[in-house]
């Protein structure tokens, strides 16, 4: 169990959603800080340097479904270090 998880599911245009990834992904190259607009609120996530992806790619009938997951630790990498 998560101790926090937001989901918002939207349609969008192609473009609406590749200018949303292009943000993400300028704030993400940027620096430690990312921020969401999620339509009149805004969440803003500190992002490890070290960050796990993956990519995932379902065909099911006549809908495609991809799957962009990026995971990171809140632990400091030098705590994390002393445990192992």
């Amino acid at each position: 169990m998560s101790d926090m998880e937001l989901e918002r599911k939207e349609s969008l245009s192609r473009a609406e959603a590749a200018k949303r990834l292009a943000t993400f992904a300028e704030a993400l190259a940027a620096g430690e800080k990312v921020k969401l607009d999620l339509g009149g609120t805004s969440l803003t996530l500190h992002v490890a340097d070290d960050v796990r992806m993956e990519f995932e790619v379902e065909v099911t009938g006549d809908e495609i479904e991809v799957e962009m997951e990026l995971k990171w630790s809140t632990t400091p990498p030098q705590a994390a270090r002393r445990r192992a």
